[in-house]
């Protein structure tokens, strides 16, 4: 189970890494996202909801 909740924490971080450089328009590559304050704000929340499910898999068990 660990496995499962360490790949989905790492790729909702790295999906959001991408969305958050795309929206401030570092990533070219989209020209629907590319430029878009939104997908800032989404890739934060995407990065901050991978951070939390890393956390949760790996936190102590009492």
């Amino acid at each position: 189970m660990r496995i499962v909740g360490t790949v989905i924490g790492i790729i909702l971080i790295l999906l959001g890494g991408i969305w958050v450089a795309q929206g401030a328009n570092i990533l070219k590559g989209s020209a629907v996202m590319s430029g878009q304050s939104q997908w800032i704000w989404i890739g934060l929340v995407v990065v901050v909801v991978g951070a939390v499910a890393l956390w949760w898999t790996y936190r102590a068990r009492s």
